[in-house]
């Protein structure tokens, strides 16, 4: 079973997702150039509300390079010795298989790690004190070893490091290690980069700021420049399998519940959060669309090709996403899906052929839930 969310969503003044010289992000779709906000900061700013809708944080992930220090932390808490705890643990990282930088102890590359990592690195390694400490005292502290290749014990003790099992947020997003594939997660969500539904240009607000302790009679700012923003009314597209979901927790059913709850909804309230101090574009996605279907999927993306031109974008929006959903269901047929449900915060949902509606988001999300959880 997947479940599909479609999501509207209008953003005021904003720059939510930058690019590498600070403009906000765009792509060329349907011959236009549309505002854009990547799959990686929507599916962040999802992550960060899990704890909110159901999930506790012991079974949320850390994606991070600073095992290291934080491993070397709980060391110290156990009395172990603060000036070699932390080579103790960059010696732990190594005999399991992962690059450590040896001065600033960062993994070489950011690792995604469910809630007792920490702890059981910490137990790893304080289970080996001197064995590790006597490796790490053979260094000469700066140079930066060759990379080890861990014995099948050492492997097996990675592998309880890295489980995923009880990481809801690792197994809804998957994880990637480029030079270990056994670590790998194939992700059971989907996420689309987000999509202005209409044409958007980027512009540029020019500001002044003036040096409160400047003496009376002088005048002019005392700094000065541009921040490049847009507005726009973007299409947002995610899907989850709810058995490859089931497969990457272990077969926990309550655990994969409740991560799908918490999937639908931190992906509603989800905001990025770039330069939101200031311009607090913290709005509210303005209609929905929910699809539960036993195979396949969907992305409605091509709704907008042809760019919308509206004085009212989201009602306009809402109309081409209906429209172009409903063509798809008459072409291909209704084979496999279960559930279409479409909601507004307007309240006005344009009339579609094998689409309900819902008055509120709870019944939204109970609609889509309900089918989707009786046959997980």
């Amino acid at each position: 079973m997947i479940i599909e969310l479609h999501l509207l969503q209008s953003f005021p003044v904003s720059n939510l997702n930058r690019d590498d010289v600070g403009q906000p992000k765009t792509a060329t779709f349907g011959g236009v150039s549309r505002a854009r906000i990547s799959s990686q900061s929507l599916k962040r700013a999802a992550r960060l509300l899990f704890a909110e809708h159901g999930l506790e944080k012991r079974e949320t992930a850390t994606r991070t390079k600073r095992l290291c220090d934080s491993a070397a932390d709980v060391l110290r808490g156990q009395g172990k010795d603060a000036a070699d705890a932390r080579k103790v643990v960059i010696a732990g990282l190594e005999s399991l298989g992962f690059g450590v930088d040896q001065v600033t102890g960062l993994t070489e590359y950011l690792l995604f790690v469910g809630g007792d990592a920490i702890e059981y690195l910490a137990g790893y390694c304080g289970e080996r004190w001197d064995a590790l400490l006597a490796v790490a005292a053979a260094k000469n502290g700066t140079k930066k070893p060759a990379k080890i290749k861990p014995d099948a014990a050492a492997r097996a003790q990675a592998a309880r490091l890295l489980d995923a099992t009880r990481a809801a947020d690792i197994a809804l997003f998957g994880r990637m290690i480029a030079d270990n594939k056994d670590f790998n997660v194939d992700a059971a969500s989907q996420v689309a980069h987000a999509l202005s539904t209409h044409a958007v240009a980027t512009e540029f607000d020019f500001y002044t700021a003036v040096d409160d302790l400047k003496p009376n009679g002088e005048s002019g700012a005392d700094m000065l420049g541009t921040v490049d923003f847009n507005a726009a009314c973007y299409y947002r597209y995610a899907n989850l399998d709810l058995e490859q979901l089931h497969t990457n927790l272990g077969g926990d059913a309550d655990l994969a519940a409740r991560a799908v709850k918490a999937w639908l909804g931190a992906f509603v309230h989800a905001v990025p959060g770039g330069m939101q101090n200031t311009t607090a574009a913290r709005t509210m996605p303005g209609s929905f669309l929910g699809v539960v279907r036993e195979r396949g999927a969907w992305n409605l993306a091509n709704a907008f090709l042809s760019p919308v031109v509206a004085d009212d974008l989201m009602a306009a929006s809402t109309a081409c996403l209906l429209k172009h959903f409903g063509g798809l269901r008459r072409f291909y047929g209704s084979d496999g899906i279960h559930t279409a449900v479409a909601a507004s915060a307007t309240g006005d949902v344009p009339e579609t052929d094998g689409v309900d509606t819902a008055d509120t988001l709870d019944a939204f999300t109970t609609r889509l839930l309900a089918p989707a959880m009786a046959d997980a």
